[in-house]
């Protein structure tokens, strides 16, 4: 049965620790290997015991999904046992707040762009810019932003339901792996970062609907999520071919809007006199009559 993004927090648990587990070899660990009659391809749940300095029978109750009261130096022992980088041993603590009854809930994603990010967002007239939320849903864009990602904004998938959503796209529509010339690294990306979410906002409804929908209607998608893999979304390269600009090779930032919980702001900068330049230097001529778009208000 499909991964819908609808599992327990003792089961989200308990499948992010036994995935980290597979991935890492005793040798990798720096552990001795004694003949070669091994069922499991990474650590076994006693060798991570040891690891973390911990009995074997209270790593075997962690991995089983009970966090309950697991202090801030367990964690960070198993995340050095299982070699978690930033992003994986953030998402080790939001799980471990999640099975927590009475653990800290992060606050409610904002549903509005408040008008002076607007202004702000009209104010950049050189550069793409647009505000999502953790779900990919674009709330709003300058017009260089909405003439970028035109192939998003016109695909047929939004026609008839809103908001436009990029992970949507990138899944659902045959436009996509065009769009993303990068695909599989851009669709690697994206359900890492998905799956972060997971851990920060788990009762979340919209977001456990869009992993539903992506799960049962995508089996890249679904591949994927069974992953468990996490990530921050931090700054890169974004790989685009625009129908009228070519091919793209955009570096972009994504930062966060503190006052706005989980918004967040993403720009492209591409180097002056490049050919990326140029190619938004014609694509702001022929959005040149546009003007910032609020998009949604979910």
């Amino acid at each position: 049965m499909a991964d819908t993004g609808r599992k327990t927090p003792a089961a989200e648990v308990r499948e992010f620790l036994s995935t980290r587990r597979a991935r890492i070899t005793p040798e990798q660990a720096g552990l001795p290997v004694y003949g070669t009659n091994r069922r499991v391809a990474g650590l076994r749940r006693e060798e991570v015991a040891l690891l973390a300095g911990m009995s074997v029978d209270y790593y075997i109750r962690l991995e089983r999904g009970n966090l309950t009261g697991a202090s801030d130096s367990v964690l960070e022992a198993l995340a050095h046992a299982l070699q978690l980088d930033e992003a994986e041993r953030t998402h080790l603590y939001d799980l471990a707040r999640a099975t927590t009854p009475s653990g800290r809930r992060p606050k409610v994603t904002a549903s509005r762009v408040r008008p002076t990010i607007l202004r702000l967002l009209d104010s950049m007239t050189d550069v793409p810019a647009y505000v999502r939320n953790a779900r990919f849903d674009i709330l709003a864009t300058n017009a260089l932003g909405r003439a970028l990602y035109a192939p998003v904004f016109d695909s047929p998938l939004f026609a008839r339901r809103g908001p436009v959503n990029s992970a949507r796209f990138m899944f659902l529509d045959p436009a996509g792996p065009e769009f993303w010339t990068d695909w599989e690294r851009g669709a690697d990306d994206a359900v890492a970062f998905l799956r972060t979410e997971t851990g920060r906002a788990p009762h979340d409804k919209a977001l456990t609907d869009l992993i539903g929908e992506l799960t049962t209607r995508s089996d890249d998608f679904a591949r994927r999520w069974a992953r468990h893999d996490v990530k921050f979304h931090r700054s890169g390269v974004k790989n685009l071919h625009h129908p009228l600009a070519g091919d793209l090779a955009l570096p972009y930032e994504a930062m966060d809007l503190p006052a706005d919980p989980g918004l967040r702001l993403n720009f492209y900068t591409p180097e002056p006199d490049s050919r990326e330049r140029q190619a938004l230097s014609l694509l702001a001529g022929w959005a040149s009559s546009g003007t910032v778009v609020p998009l949604a208000n979910d």
